[in-house]
Parts: C-alpha cells; structure tokens; sequence
C-alpha cells in the first residue's frame, strides 16, 4: 500500500495554500469589553460594589465617585493587562506549532504545520497530535478524541477512517491523506499549545489569604471604633456619620492591584524567557519554579547530547559485519528518525554501504521495545536488548564477552535468534556539569532518569559529579535513602509519572524534563513540566514549559525567571499588608486617642487609588536571584508586615499628638499631614521590602521610580493647593517629609536583620 501512495509536489502544494489560506483559525479577537465587565464580577469588586452602594445610601456623592473610580479603575486596568499577557502569549504560540511529517517532491520532510494543505500525504505515529482532519491510508492508529467528543475512552481508526483535528494518536502509526485544514477541519481552530491563562497557579489562594487577612484586620478595628462611639455616647446617629470611614477601612484592604500586578510580572518573564531560549506554555510554571526543590532529569538529550554514535558492534552471527549492519539499517525508521536509528543510519554511510529496502517495517513502539521489518524473507527486531532476550532465551550466553556499561546497547534479532549487538554512546554535554552544579547550588536536588542499566548510568553521573547512589528502578522503594540518591536506571517511560508522583507525596516539588509520548502524564502532573527540544507534540503541550535549545543550561533561566516574580510578588503582598494596615491602626488609634478620624474621607480614596497605581508596577521591578527554594508562608509575611505598620503606626500616632498637643493644628490641617504621611510611608515601604539592602543602596526600575515620584508630587500638589482636603503651608510639607524619611531610616535599620532571614 505505501509503495502506491504519493504526496504533493511543492508547486501544486504552493497553489492550493494560496487558494485555501494557511492552515490555521485565527484566535477569535480578544473582547475588551467583556474583559471588563468580568472584573466588575469577583470578590474584589463586589466588596467596592457594596462601598459604592453605601456612600450612594448616606448621600455621600463625592466619595461615592471616588469609589465608582476606584472600581472602574480596577476593570480597564485588569481587563488592559489581561489584553497585554494575551498578546505575549500568542506572540510565543506561534513558534510552539507542531511540525508534520510530510511527502513534498518524493521525500519526507519536516515541515510546520501551517504548511499542510488539502492532499498532502503525512506520517502519523503515537504522540503526534494532527494539526489537520486526515483520511487514514496505511496503517493503524488509535486517537484519543477527548478533545473534541469529550469521551475519554480512544478510538480505533482503520483505513479510510477520517481522524480529526486536535486529537492525539496515542497508539499505532500510518500515512495518511489531509482532507481539511483549517476553519474547514472539524475542530476549526488551531492546534495551539498554548494555555491562555494569565494568572499564576497560586494566585487565588493568595489573593484570598491576602484578602482574608485585611478584612479581618478591617473588621476588628471597626468593631473597635464603633464600641468606642458608643462609650462615648455619640450613639447610633455618629456611628451613621462614621459609616464611609469604616467603608472606606474595607476598601483599603482590597488587592484591587494584585491580578495586573502579576500578570504584568509573568508575561514580562515569559516574553523574557522567550528570548532566551525557553517558550512558556502555561504562565504558572513561572511563579512554580521558585519553589522548586526536586528536578527528574532524563540522561538522553538532557544531561548528554542530542547525538549518539555507534561505539562498537558485536557480531554474533554467521554473517558478515557489512551484512548485519545492513539489516540493522534496514530495521530502522525512515520517516519519523530516532536518535537511535540516526546513529546506525550514519554508521552504515560511514562504512560507505548501501541501504536495503524493507518489505514490510512496523516502527518502535514502548509497548514491544523494538521495530521490525522484513527483508528478503527474514525477520528483522532491533530494539532493547532486555525485552528482545525475552525472545530468544538464549541471548544472555552470547553476550558474556560485552561490556554493556560501555553505553547504551541495542540488538538486532534475525528469524528471532540474536545476531548482533551495537553499543551506542551519548556524548555528555559541555556545560552538564555546570549547570548540575548551579542547581544543586540553589537548593535543588537533581536525580537522573535513564533507561540504561545501572553501571552505564553510574559512569555518566560520576561524568557530571552527580554525587550518591545510581540504583536500578527495581530497587527502589520506600525505604530507599533519597538524600544520598543521584540516579534511577532501567527506568521505562511509564515510570516516570510514579516517581513524579512517589516525590510529590514526600513534600517536594517535582520539576520533570521530558521528551515522549508516555512521558507527557509526568510532565503534566509535575509543577513545573518541561519539554526539551526534540519533545513530541504531545509532550509540548502537556508541560509548562518548552525548551528551544539542548542541556540545562536554559532551566537556570526558568528558575531566575520564577525567582524575579517571587520577590517581586513578596514585595507587592508585604507592602500591601502593611501599608493597608498602617493606615487602618493610625485612623482607629487616632480615633480613641483624639476622638476623630486623623484623615478626610476624600483623602482617604485618593491614598488608595494613588497606591494602586505604584504596587500595580512592581511588577516589572528590578529585583535579586535568591540560591534556595521559596514559598508562600503568608502566617509569616503576615508577621513581617505588622511589625512594619506597627513602627509606622507608632511613629505616625506620636506625630499626630505632637501636632494636636504641640503644635495646635486643626483637625483638618492633621489629616491632610497624616494623608501626605501615609503616601510617603507606603512609597518608602515599597523601597524598604524590595531589597535586603538598605533602601539607598538599591534602586527600583524607571517604570517604578517614575510612578512613585508622579503620585509623591501630585501628593504634595494636592495638599498644597487643598483640593479635595485642607490646604496646608509648604512649611508643614517639609515637616512631614522629614518625619516620614527619619521613619524610614529608623525602621530599616530594625528591618534589615529580618530580611536577610526572609
């Protein structure tokens, strides 16, 4: 049958593409509006919702707007930067396409999968996923449809049988004849890897602590406040009065700035990544990386190179070298080539022989462990020496004088009796060694994973100073010691999702690299899965990650990457926390103390709006690389940020007695200085938690030094010139900025020592 299939020649294969258009469906256009209107729904927006109806309900219009501002605000910016992260993202789909095996002009070739036209003839084997609806040829497969039916269980496809776009052959091989691409294909759209989710894998959890916190900070300061009104006998009449205050303490405590802040963050690493060789399909692999403790890495194409050479071959038979070698050739994959069948191809044209054509060729397949062919009446099996011994019982008494630990082995059965065996061996990368010795320097344990046996796997580790035990997969179990473990060989690609799984349940997170079809349910399940290079289609899409270039280098850049946005997400929770719960301490112990509210009500909705907008940029703040595994201990951040809002407070409750009792100042001068105080300490309280240095020795990116300076001088124009708040002297200006600055310097100092234990 393949012998009577023929694909497009490259000229008919250009005109049909330009008369039905490339092979794909554009993404449907991103709806701003309806973007907008989801972030008026949430728990963010509905507590703003319910402050908005309030004001409206006390007849307070002018505050009411603000808090209408607010809430728009928080809509057009969430719905702007979730427009932003989309467009990076379809920026590195597109060089995520699969690529095809396709008949162009007589020969196979590669070729993206944008490419493929009506008539094409295309090579199918397990773990591809069609970019194209096809008409099946030659061959059997087997898809899983799920895709697109929504039933889990696969299909069988048989000749002639149509197998659609956007599912994945997971059994079986065939040629196969495209017949629609395109908008025309049955899932009309295009294979994408992509996963167009802008937001980090933690962040509701986080945003919901977060939010959990403040509030019931919020709350049991107001409980406070109105029992103090009570007992003062201002009755339910000032309780009423203090009602947009009390409003306005729950706004404050809104992370109206948290979802643009880290979908800033992430896509600025992910379009950052791209440029350095690693594609991001799903932006929670990012954030994950900086808790990354364990990483499963294969030995093939990871830690060695890409290429492996025939070292030596072991002829058992009563042929001659030039014979065997021409068999082995013959029992290789043409189409779809694997590292294995390169390496014997390239050795039969360095011996400068001829290859022999196959009257019948089954590929490799993980459940047989070989591919066979025919060829002049004899049955050809080259693959695994372990499972091929299982065929000929008597394998293991010819293989005495061959040293297996030289490299990899593959044997060759003729008629089922052991003819020959290759010893192949990869070359181990330049920089493995380095970049196993960066990972462990950051805290991450590095356990390889190879299929070879024990001894081969020893010699490589040792190669690379992988210090510990390499131990044979069938003697591991739970008693094995991991602290001392570097290795697991004989390891079969359905292993790998039991050891993913074997890790995660000991508390560590699990990084995988992966390149195959049954590896994809290990990527998939690891925090952070990563495809490498050569990965199959499959594969691509089920890790969080891809790799455009060979060796591990490029995981050190994953691992900066999610390092940056950690700390950047640390200084954003840390400053929210304490500079929302400054505020909220300054205003109740003002109350108690003094018997009023130290701020008006309209500064109190412009601080919020204006800090919004300098924690919202910190996401693309310059930040440090930390060399340890970090999480979300929001108990302790919690912790640190009481002990920052409590120094402010304290400072800021004296300076208001100093102004009432001191100086004289009306009530209205006092908010307006405490309003211009809160500013300045939540500017300086960024500068404070973004360094473990002192805040003067490290400065914050252009794009958050220029908003903090824009809010700072609209600050102190605002209580200058007294619109919206008391007017106040240049002179009292000056008084509070030296206050907030020696604040600032007393508190960093007491800082500093936690942070650098942070």
């Amino acid at each position: 049958m393949e012998t009577r299939l023929h694909g497009l020649t490259s000229a008919e294969a250009e005109k049909r593409l330009k008369k039905d258009g490339p092979n794909e469906v554009p993404e449907p256009e991103f709806n701003f509006w309806k973007a907008f209107l989801s972030k008026l729904w949430n728990l963010s927006a509905w507590i703003l919702e319910a402050a908005l109806l309030l004001e409206l309900a006390l007849g307070k219009g002018i505050q009411a707007g603000f808090v209408l501002l607010m809430l728009l605000f928080a809509a057009y910016n969430g719905a702007t930067q979730k427009k932003k992260s989309r467009r990076v993202l379809n920026d590195i789909s597109h060089e995520l396409t699969p690529t095809v095996a396709v008949e162009r002009d007589g020969k196979w070739i590669k070729l993206n999968s944008k490419q493929l036209v009506v008539g094409d003839l295309i090579n199918l084997k397990r773990g591809d996923v069609l970019a194209a609806d096809v008409s099946l040829k030659d061959g059997k497969i087997t898809c899983d449809e799920s895709s697109i039916t929504g039933e889990s269980a696969p299909v069988n496809k048989q000749l002639n049988d149509t197998a659609y776009a956007g599912t994945t052959v997971v059994d079986g091989s065939g040629l196969a004849i495209v017949t629609a691409t395109g908008a025309n294909s049955r899932s009309g759209k295009t294979i994408n890897l992509i996963n167009q989710s802008a937001a980090p894998g933690h962040l509701q959890q986080l945003l919901t602590k977060i939010i959990f916190y403040l509030c019931m900070l919020s709350l049991t300061l107001t409980i406070i406040i109105i029992i103090a009104a009570f007992m003062r006998g201002e009755g339910i009449h000032g309780v009423i009065q203090m009602l947009p205050f009390l409003a306005m303490m729950f706004i404050a405590s809104i992370p109206v700035a948290m979802p643009s802040t880290f979908a800033i963050s992430n896509s600025f690493e992910a379009k950052r990544l791209s440029k350095e060789g690693v594609l991001t399909s799903d932006l929670t692999g990012i954030q994950d990386a900086a808790n990354l403790n364990l990483i499963l890495l294969d030995k093939t194409g990871t830690i060695t190179e890409n290429k492996t050479a025939v070292s030596s071959l072991t002829n058992l038979s009563s042929l001659s070298d030039s014979e065997v070698l021409q068999l082995a050739e013959a029992a290789t994959d043409k189409r779809n080539t694997s590292i294995i069948d390169a390496a014997i191809i390239e050795y039969l044209e360095q011996k400068g022989l001829t290859s022999l054509t196959p009257e019948k060729f089954v590929p490799f397949t993980s459940d047989t462990g070989y591919s066979e062919a025919v060829v002049n009446g004899q049955n050809l099996k080259l693959g695994s020496f372990k499972q091929l011994s299982l065929i000929d019982t008597n394998a293991n008494e010819k293989i005495k004088d061959i040293d297996f630990t030289a490299g990899r082995s593959v044997a060759l059965l003729i008629d089922n009796k052991l003819a020959a065996v290759f010893i192949l061996q990869d070359k181990v990368r330049s920089d493995s060694k380095a970049a196993l010795a960066e990972l462990k320097k950051r805290g991450i344990r590095p356990i390889m994973l190879t299929g070879d046996n024990q001894r081969t796997a020893a010699a490589v580790a040792k190669q690379v100073a992988l210090t510990g035990n390499v131990i044979s997969i069938h003697d591991f179990n739970e008693q094995t010691d991991l602290d001392s473990l570097a290795g697991i060989a004989d390891v079969l690609p359905e292993d790998k999702l039991k050891m993913v799984k074997f890790f995660q349940e000991k508390g560590f997170i699990v990084g995988m690299t992966g390149d195959g079809v049954n590896d994809a349910p290990a990527l998939k399940q690891a925090e952070v899965g990563i495809a490498v290079a050569n990965a199959a289609d499959v594969a691509k899409r089920s890790g969080k990650m891809v790799l455009l270039d060979d060796g591990l280098m490029p995981i050190v850049k994953i691992l900066d990457a999610g390092h940056r946005v950690y700390q950047r997400m640390t200084t954003w929770s840390l400053t929210k926390l304490s500079r929302t719960a400054e505020l909220t301490m300054i205003l109740t112990f003002g109350y108690l103390l003094f018997g009023y509210l130290p701020m008006a009500l309209n500064a109190m909705v412009i601080y919020t709006i204006m800090n919004n907008m300098v924690t919202m940029m910190i996401g693309t703040d310059n930040t440090h690389i930390t060399y340890k595994p970090e999480n979300w201990n929001m108990d302790r951040m919690a912790k640190v940020s009481m002990s920052l809002a409590s120094g402010w407070t304290l400072i800021g409750c004296l300076f208001v007695w100093f102004m009432n009792n001191k100086l004289g100042f009306t009530q209205g001068q006092v908010g307006t200085m405490v309003y211009v105080y809160c500013v300045l300490s939540a500017m300086l309280i960024v500068l404070i938690t973004r360094t473990k240095t002192y805040f003067w020795q490290s400065y914050p990116s252009r794009l958050v030094g220029t908003v903090q300076i824009i809010d700072v001088a609209l600050t102190f124009a605002l209580a200058l010139l007294g619109i919206a708040m008391t007017q106040i002297s240049i002179i009292n200006l000056g008084l509070v900025i030296i206050v907030s600055l020696i604040s600032a310097i007393i508190i960093d100092l007491i800082y500093q020592p936690i942070m650098k234990n942070r």
